[in-house]
């Protein structure tokens, strides 16, 4: 049987990656791992932040975990990151946006530092994150959805849902 391919939701913190993974995760029954609680749970981080309140994450060791974890197939990664990814790992990223005034609201609402919610902000203003992916995996791959409602949450499932069955069909 063949292996079931691989997905990455990336973007900046706050558009809403984990919410729109679970519910393709469970749409397309995929098992989802949230890169960022990966870390947590299994210590791959070199340091903490304080002045940001968040670990600084080593790559090495989350590029080895992820690979053996990804191997297999059938899996959908949500992280903020994505340069340190092997391009093989994803048929389809998908990088979710968010416009930066509900952006802003979200991250306000999570209580980030003020130079995090800045830094952030920047990343979505600059598309750091769509830039990344293309650099990383090339435009091919690359679904990049809007992510600014429920609305937009739930057509997003679909549009993506329906590019992941589309790689069966090519």
């Amino acid at each position: 049987m063949q292996r079931r391919p691989n997905i990455l939701v990336t973007g900046t913190p706050g558009v809403g990656k984990t919410t729109f993974s679970q519910q393709l995760a469970e749409e397309l029954e995929l098992a989802h791992i949230n890169v960022a609680k990966l870390i947590s749970e299994e210590g791959l981080y070199s340091e903490w932040d304080d002045e940001l309140k968040c670990s600084v994450f080593d790559e090495d060791r989350v590029a080895d975990r992820l690979e053996e974890l990804l191997r297999e197939g059938g899996k959908l990664v949500d992280f903020h990151a994505c340069s340190f990814m092997h391009p093989s790992w994803f048929a389809l990223v998908v990088v979710l946006r968010a416009e930066t005034q509900i952006l802003f609201d979200r991250l306000t609402a999570r209580q980030y530092p003020q130079k995090k919610i800045d830094e952030n902000m920047q990343a979505e203003i600059f598309q750091v994150l769509l830039d990344e992916a293309r650099e990383t995996f090339g435009e091919d791959k690359i679904k990049e959805l809007q992510n600014n409602t429920i609305q937009q949450l739930n057509d997003n499932v679909t549009a993506a849902a329906e590019a992941y069955n589309n790689l069966f069909r090519s």
